[in-house]
């Protein structure tokens, strides 16, 4: 086009006499149609609407075309990460947990899913932008959610919206900017948790009594009257032994189990120590080296009697799980501000698999040679749980073939000016 009108302009300045203004005159002509030809394209392409591809050639037909090519994959494009966004957002209005992104540094709501708002009374528009800690109150997610990448599950709270509903809090950091929290209806695993607890304690309450009438008849009973019963009678009462040791283990864990906190006092570890070696060297009988170390110079705050139950059981378990001319070591000691009571043995130890699973209810490395020693698969989920309400944890290490160490770490808060240097100082 350009190019016609160039020759046109040109050849009427020659037949006026005047060729280059006939020239300049068509230049100026290409220039203002390739201008008007830009703007309608500018046009074109602002008001967003949908391009036709231009018949003809030429090079602004050819650029419409590529443009509205272009447009075309565009649009496509699009209606696919609509689709995809639309398919992801029902996904997350079908998940039965709440799920809220939030951001990081202000803690405000960004976005939530439908469940959010039956589970938390969160509702959309209204809540987008709002404070979580706020919104979410009287839970206690503002000083959890501070913790950031280090807060633990927080577990079995109450919904904001009905006390009755019980959840539990997970926090996700996805990114640098956003927190995903989800929010699980933990009620009916309560509900269940609480019947197996119920059931459990009913149940061994009720064979406490026939074991007890079942045992003392066994101790009525004298081999020497028919030496033939003789290895029966034994293997019964040992046998019999067993199961009370069973079922008063349930009981202990049923009630640690329903309790959320102990009666406290100050608990002296000198007198502590010296039962725990009487009772490792009354257990082993001298078929072990026992040693006690007390470098800690401090006592600890809780129950006497629940902590006395799970060191008890530490020691128990490392006497009977080590072999005859074995070292057992009870030693306790300060671990920064806190306190540490560590029992160490030279015995079979424990394939590194099994170390995550030890502390749950009748779990056994070994089978066979728990039934040889007696043990009733209790104790480590006694002492988790007894640690447990005094905000301490079970440290446990182990090398097959060369020991174990099973230590209970206490915090700062635990720790107390030991009784006989307070006096001291009086």
């Amino acid at each position: 086009m350009s190019a016609l009108l160039l020759a046109a302009g040109l050849a009427l300045g020659a037949m006026a006499g005047r060729p280059w203004a006939g020239l300049a005159f068509a230049a100026l002509a290409a220039w203002a149609w390739q201008a008007w030809r830009l703007r309608g394209l500018l046009v074109r392409l602002d008001g967003r609407r949908r391009l036709k591809a231009p018949a003809g050639a030429g090079a602004w037909n050819e650029a419409e075309r590529l443009m509205v090519r272009a447009q075309q994959d565009l649009r496509a494009r699009k209606r696919r990460l609509v689709g995809m966004l639309r398919a992801y957002r029902a996904l997350a209005d079908a998940l039965p947990d709440a799920v809220i992104v939030a951001e990081r540094d202000s803690q405000r709501i960004a976005w939530f899913n439908a469940a959010a708002t039956r589970l938390l009374g969160l509702h959309y528009p209204a809540d987008i932008d709002a404070p979580l800690g706020e919104r979410l109150q009287p839970m206690p997610v503002a000083r959890w959610l501070a913790s950031g990448r280090m807060a633990e599950p927080l577990g079995d709270v109450p919904s904001p919206i009905d006390a009755s509903v019980r959840l539990s809090l997970r926090l996700v950091p996805y990114s640098e900017d956003l927190w995903l929290l989800i929010v699980r209806d933990v009620s009916r695993l309560n509900r269940l948790e609480q019947m197996r607890r119920d059931f459990v304690a009913n149940v061994s309450h009720e064979l406490r009594t026939p074991l007890t009438v079942v045992h003392g008849y066994l101790e009525m009973l004298d081999p020497a009257e028919q030496p033939e019963w003789a290895p029966m009678l034994a293997e019964m009462q040992r046998q019999s032994q067993r199961m009370t040791q069973l079922v008063e283990d349930l009981l202990t864990l049923s009630r640690l189990e329903a309790r959320d906190s102990l009666d406290e006092e100050q608990v002296p570890m000198a007198s502590m120590l010296a039962t725990l070696r009487r009772e490792a060297e009354a257990l082993s009988q001298g078929r072990h080296e026992v040693v006690v170390a007390d470098v800690a110079g401090v006592d600890l705050w809780g129950s006497v009697r629940e902590l006395h139950s799970a060191f008890s059981n530490l020691v128990s378990n490392a006497v009977r799980y080590t072999p005859a001319g074995g070292r057992i070591g009870i030693e306790f000691r300060r671990d920064g501000g806190g306190a540490v009571l560590a029992v160490t043995d030279s015995g079979y130890g424990i394939p590194e698999a099994h170390l995550p699973r030890l502390t749950e209810r009748f779990y056994r490395v070994s089978t066979s040679r728990s039934r040889e020693t007696g043990g009733t698969g209790l104790g480590l989920a006694i002492v988790k749980h007894v640690l447990g309400l005094h905000q301490a944890r079970l440290s446990i290490e182990s090398e097959v073939g060369r020991g174990s160490t099973f230590a209970c770490v206490f915090g700062a808060e635990r720790v107390r000016q030991r009784e006989s240097i307070a006096r001291e100082g009086t």
